[in-house]
């Protein structure tokens, strides 16, 4: 009795380790700058960023309620934009019991004459969760034909019927350009899928895999995130590599954050990604890209950029000289025999 008690205690606590920072939704939204104000890069309030650019300015797009948009010139100093929705989408809602309209981890980027952006609606701690997708032909809110399409969800997770998480995506297209969707947190870690060429659902038949994980302590129920604190995924393809950047550890928790990057590679798009000592990445591997220092808490959830020839690291960071708050941050991101490496730690 006295084991089933403990076990159920552990148990306890994990849940609410998952349901920390249950407040964090409204954290960010109390963080975000009125539209039109100007922020340096250091001082821009994000959570999850990606960016892309159109013609001569940089788009930043990273969660919040609607979907948080910034543009720049410099990508130094960030204004902010509207949000992508002024309301919650109907089905987000029939989808998710409970949901307000905090939207989470956007990815952006350019097909087929149109910007498609993928992002997450979810139960905090829960895998009851969906990835929806809006496209739209332009970024610039003063053109005529600026307008966010909304395609609906794209996939779905359910507790108790998956080990899996559908939040965090990140479109990416193989040799062939075919398009996959790599996503998940958490539960059983990163899964790859299969889209249509139109890039709005599924791609049938279904094709799944899983391109990294961390042990998990599966005595818990399906409906815990447990420990296997991964999440996250982007990849980037650069020379014959596809390379899968994934956060270890927790986010979210200010001055206790533990967020740090990690990567492996492939020459093929589904894997096997290894890390720099050959462990695979669906046994807990990866190589260190950043971890934080006694100026960032911790440092993740990064997208990775290519502008005018240059890489760039894009990511968000717990601030230790402002109470442990969320920051944007940017950095050139260099090359050493064929993995991504970070001379220094951004101050």
């Amino acid at each position: 009795m006295k084991n089933y008690l403990t076990i159920l205690l552990c148990v306890a606590s994990l849940h609410a380790s998952a349901q920390q920072p249950a407040t964090t939704d409204t954290t960010r939204r109390r963080q975000q700058a009125p539209i039109g104000t100007i922020t340096t890069t250091r001082e821009t309030p994000v959570h999850d960023p990606v960016m892309i650019k159109q013609n001569n300015t940089y788009y930043l797009f990273c969660t919040g309620f609607g979907i948080s948009v910034y543009s720049s010139q410099d990508m130094k100093s960030w204004r902010k934009e509207k949000s992508i929705f002024s309301k919650p989408p109907e089905w987000a809602i029939k989808a998710i019991p409970g949901f307000r309209g905090s939207m989470w981890a956007p990815d952006i980027s350019y097909h087929n004459g149109k910007y498609y952006l993928y992002y997450s609606v979810s139960a905090f701690g829960k895998n009851t969760s969906c990835i929806g997708l809006v496209v739209n032909k332009t970024l610039d809110t003063a053109a005529a034909d600026y307008k966010w399409e909304d395609m609906g969800k794209v996939i779905q997770s359910v507790p108790g019927r998956d080990l899996w998480n559908a939040i965090d995506p990140n479109l990416i297209m193989d040799e062939k350009n075919t398009p996959w969707l790599v996503y998940g947190s958490f539960w059983e870690g990163m899964k790859l899928v299969k889209l249509k060429e139109d890039l709005t659902k599924v791609a049938e038949p279904e094709i799944w895999y899983t391109v990294a994980s961390r042990k998990r302590d599966y005595i818990l129920p399906d409906s815990v995130a447990g420990d296997a604190a991964i999440e996250a995924p982007f990849i980037f393809k650069k020379g014959k590599f596809f390379y899968l950047f994934v956060s270890f550890d927790y986010c979210c928790r200010g001055e206790k954050s533990t967020y740090k990057m990690m990567v492996g590679r492939s020459e093929k798009v589904y894997g096997p990604y290894v890390d720099r000592d050959g462990v695979p990445m669906t046994l807990g591997g990866g190589t260190t890209v950043l971890e934080g220092d006694k100026s960032w808490h911790g440092v993740g959830h990064n997208a990775v950029v290519s502008f005018d020839g240059t890489d760039y690291l894009v990511f968000h960071g717990y601030d230790a000289n402002d109470n442990g708050r969320s920051k944007l941050r940017i950095e050139k991101l260099n090359w050493l025999n064929e993995w991504p490496a970070m001379m220094r730690m951004p101050q």
